[in-house]
Formats: C-alpha cells, sequence, structure tokens
C-alpha cells in the first residue's frame, strides 16, 4: 500500500510539468500569471490534507501503549470488518512481552527518551538508519541534481539537456509502479541494497556515454531503480522500531537526508565542474558501496516477518 500511494504521488510530476506547462504557465487567468496559479493550487491541496487526514483512523498499536484499549479494539474491528477476514477473538499482547506493548507512555514523554530507548536496544539498526540515511542521499538525489548539468558539460545545448532530462525523469512514476509486486515478493533489505547497485552502475554508464540512445536509456532505468529503492526504504524504516518510538526515531534519522540533499549541490557541482561527470558518478557510486554494505551488516530482516519478530530488542527471545 505504500508503494502505490508513492506511485500514485509520483504520477503528479509528469501531471503538473505537462497540463501546467502546456495549460496553465503560459496563460493569465483573473489576471494573475499562470505560474502563480500552480502555486496556488498546491497550496489549496495542502489545505485539503489537512481535511481529509482527520479521516484516517488511529494506529492501533499507538492507542494500545497509551492505555486507550477500548478505541483500539473499535479500529481493529474496523479493519477486520472491513477486509472481511475471520480473526477470531482480538487479544491483547500482555504489557512487557510484545513489541507494540513494551514501551509504555511512561517511559517515552521526550525526544530525549526515545533517542535513548532507540541507541540501548536498538543500537545497531539506529547506527545502520543513521548513515544509509546520509548516504542514501547521494544515491536518490544525486542524479536529479546532476543530469541536466552533466548533459550541458557534455556539450549538449541547456533545451536539449532539459528534454533528454525529461525522458530519463519519466523512469520515476514507473520505477515506483514497479516496485508494488517486489517489496513483499522479496527480502526488502536485499531489494535496497540490488536497487541501490544499480543506481550505481547505471549513474556510472550515464556520465560516461556520449551517445544520446545510451544517455536516454541509462537515465531512464538509474530514475526507475531509483523508485524501487526508495519505496522499499521507506517501508522499511518505518518497521524496525515498535511503535512507541517508530515516528520519531526514524524521522529524526529521515531529517539527515534533508540537510545532506540541502548541501549536496554545494559539493556535488563545484566537483563536476572540476573533475568531470565521470569522476562524480564513481565517487557516488563507492558512497552507495558503503549504503549497501551499511544496510547488509546491521539491518534486521522484515518482509514476511510480524512485526513483533521485528522489533524485539538485541538479547531479548522473540514473543509467540
Amino acid at each position: 500500500m505504500t508503494a502505490w500511494a508513492y506511485t500514485i504521488g509520483f504520477l503528479g510530476v509528469p501531471i503538473a510539468a505537462l497540463l501546467g506547462g502546456r495549460f496553465v504557465a503560459r496563460h493569465e487567468i483573473l489576471g494573475i500569471d499562470g505560474w502563480r496559479w500552480l502555486l496556488i493550487l498546491g497550496g489549496l491541496a495542502a489545505v485539503f490534507v489537512l481535511a481529509v487526514r482527520s479521516m484516517l483512523p488511529e494506529s492501533p498499536r499507538w492507542l494500545e501503549i497509551r492505555g486507550r484499549h477500548a478505541e483500539a479494539r473499535v479500529v481493529v474491528e474496523s479493519i477486520v470488518e472491513a477486509v472481511g477476514a475471520d480473526v477470531g477473538p482480538l487479544d491483547v499482547i500482555p504489557d512487557g512481552r510484545g513489541g507494540a506493548s513494551r514501551h509504555g507512555e511512561d517511559e517515552v514523554r521526550r525526544v530525549t527518551d526515545v533517542l535513548r530507548i532507540a541507541f540501548r536496544d536498538y543500537r545497531s539498526r539506529s547506527v545502520m538508519l543513521i548513515i544509509f540515511q546520509v548516504l542514501q542521499t547521494v544515491a536518490y538525489f544525486g542524479f536529479g541534481t546532476l543530469a541536466p548539468l552533466v548533459l550541458v558539460h557534455k556539450g549538449f545545448h541547456v533545451t536539449e539537456s532539459l528534454a533528454y532530462s525529461a525522458l530519463s525523469f519519466a523512469g520515476y512514476p514507473l520505477g515506483s509502479l514497479v516496485s508494488v509486486p517486489l517489496v513483499e515478493r522479496f527480502e526488502r533489505k536485499h531489494l535496497i541494497i540490488a536497487s541501490a547497485l544499480a543506481i550505481a552502475v547505471f549513474g556510472v554508464v550515464f556520465a560516461a556515454a556520449s551517445s544520446v540512445a545510451v544517455i536516454v536509456a541509462a537515465g531512464f532505468l538509474l530514475t526507475a531503480v531509483s523508485n524501487v529503492f526508495c519505496n522499499a526504504f521507506h517501508i522499511y524504516q518505518a518497521e524496525i522500531f515498535p511503535t512507541a518510538i517508530r515516528s520519531t526515531a526514524s524521522g529524526a534519522a529521515y531529517s539527515l537526508s534533508r540537510a545532506a540533499s540541502a548541501v549536496l549541490p554545494f559539493i556535488a557541482v563545484p566537483l563536476l565542474t572540476a573533475f568531470g561527470p565521470v569522476v562524480v558518478f564513481a565517487g557516488s557510486a563507492v558512497l552507495i558501496v558503503l549504503l549497501c554494505v551499511d544496510v547488509a551488516v546491521l539491518g534486521p530482516r522484515s518482509t514476511g516477518l510480524d512485526l513483533e519478530t521485528v522489533q524485539q530488542p538485541v538479547g531479548v527471545a522473540p514473543y509467540r
């Protein structure tokens, strides 16, 4: 479902580019430039999100760890009824035995409490995610940041470089669609590693190629595997911490990728100017290999396992 949500979301990029660029941005509407209307529509969409989010049910696991058992039961029963499942009695896991209830509200009150628990009970995966989030910025955003500049560096006109980049970027929604069956069929940590290595290979090919066909093909394949990578790791980071600390622990690590993405252009662009695209993308490939080693060594398995098993602290026997 997460992969489907991202796939639908990524359709907004070509739709906005095609409809906005062709029909809206070129015209004045009510005396206001068309490109301003695009920003206004985006702002109104944010208001829509604020309205519909109230329709989402709360996490029953989150309600359980705060002692709101009746509300949790109502949410689960509504889900069971919606899918028509026959699951029998809805028993509550005893406190202290399951990943959802091991850390109660009394223990998790502040961000510092979350970080203390993350590095006390889940140290290896916390370190893994911090390293991963810094390095994944290079893997995912490096191409989108540099692609038009690389093409200009190769001698293409700015207009041509933007056109070829647009063709390459078509891989983003298609790659996200391809990820839908893959994220449940393969172990997610292995899928992250395989797609990251593919990003490294296609990135080097893109940087070294001189033929337009090879450039566009490599760029398309790179963006496609980028969204297999992206969807897999967004699911993965949301399932390796227990409910009581999940959002803050994964969010704190994810914020590092946002900071790194802000710094990336100031490092990558001068390097591109000084050393050329092959050296830059080869260096990126080395960082991606380090990312893969990080996930392979420190990342837990998760696909096909119940959350209580995935979220057991180190040294604690799984609850059955």
